[in-house]
């Protein structure tokens, strides 16, 4: 009896994980197939006539070219300003002690509970009043601002791991603490380092909503805001077109994560760092 009630369990935790996996599979189905569909709808199909006309429509410098530039520019400066402050806000969080720590943290951790809309209003009035607006440095700032709470969450964390003892043999050298931080504490939390750019990046990628709000002019407006374009008047959707541009929206944060997912799995570069 005992083995038959584990193989039942058993079964019902291989069917649930098979319906999540078929969940997840429907849509990245639909996006592959309908991008070479001459007729996408919103169904689930094998296409009855291929082509790579979808593509050929979006592949233009209006659709494409532009907006995926103007969206490395924004996203890419808004991460590398986002892991330069969390480092630099992490690394006295994690290493010095104070009463304020604690509350700090946990202020910061509150931070990243709220909604983007919730500041949406006043920040738009700020940055027309100091003539941000429409800036792409402007709207990177406000990007990279709205991402560093959970960023020097993450990177306190990870900074928490690398061992004191090393720093220590750094400051009797006669290192600063922006050398240790710089030379010893970054280059051993390098997957700690990764896993917040991935995510710093992945989550500015994705936003609409900001971009949409403070970027006025059509040339400047990243891939996440033109994607409009290919929605038509009265509910009509250019399906294909819409699938084949998700599929080249996609295609860096897929190509960052091939480049540099082979770090995530290293661990911390300890080996033989802490002898005697």
């Amino acid at each position: 009896m005992a083995l038959r009630r584990k193989t039942r369990q058993r079964l019902a935790v291989d069917a649930a994980l098979l319906v999540a996996a078929v969940s997840f599979a429907l849509p990245l189905l639909w996006l592959l197939l309908s991008s070479i569909a001459r007729d996408a709808d919103l169904r689930v199909r094998v296409p009855k006539a291929t082509t790579l006309d979808n593509f050929s429509a979006v592949l233009t410098d209006e659709i494409t070219f532009t907006p995926m530039l103007n969206s490395l520019l924004l996203c890419g400066g808004a991460t590398l300003l986002t892991v330069v402050c969390a480092a630099l806000a992490a690394y006295p969080l994690s290493r010095y002690r104070s009463r304020i720590t604690r509350p700090y943290l946990l202020t910061v951790l509150f931070s990243t509970c709220l909604p983007i809309t919730a500041v949406m209003v006043p920040v738009y009035g700020l940055f027309v009043q100091v003539n941000l607006i429409d800036t792409m440095y402007g709207t990177a700032f406000f990007l990279a601002t709205s991402q560093l709470p959970f960023a020097i969450w993450l990177m306190k964390n990870f900074m928490d791991g690398v061992p004191l003892v090393l720093e220590e043999a750094a400051w009797t050298d006669g290192a600063s603490s922006l050398q240790t931080l710089l030379r010893v504490v970054l280059p051993l939390m390098g997957p700690g380092l990764t896993v917040v750019t991935i995510y710093s990046f992945i989550m500015m990628w994705g936003n609409f909503f900001v971009p949409f709000m403070l970027l006025l002019s059509p040339d400047q407006l990243p891939a996440s805001v033109s994607i409009f374009t290919l929605f038509g008047n009265y509910g009509q959707v250019a399906y294909g077109q819409l699938a084949a541009f998700s599929i080249l929206y996609s295609t860096p944060v897929v190509l960052l994560y091939v480049l540099i997912a082979r770090r995530l799995g290293g661990g911390f570069a300890l080996g033989g760092a802490v002898k005697g």
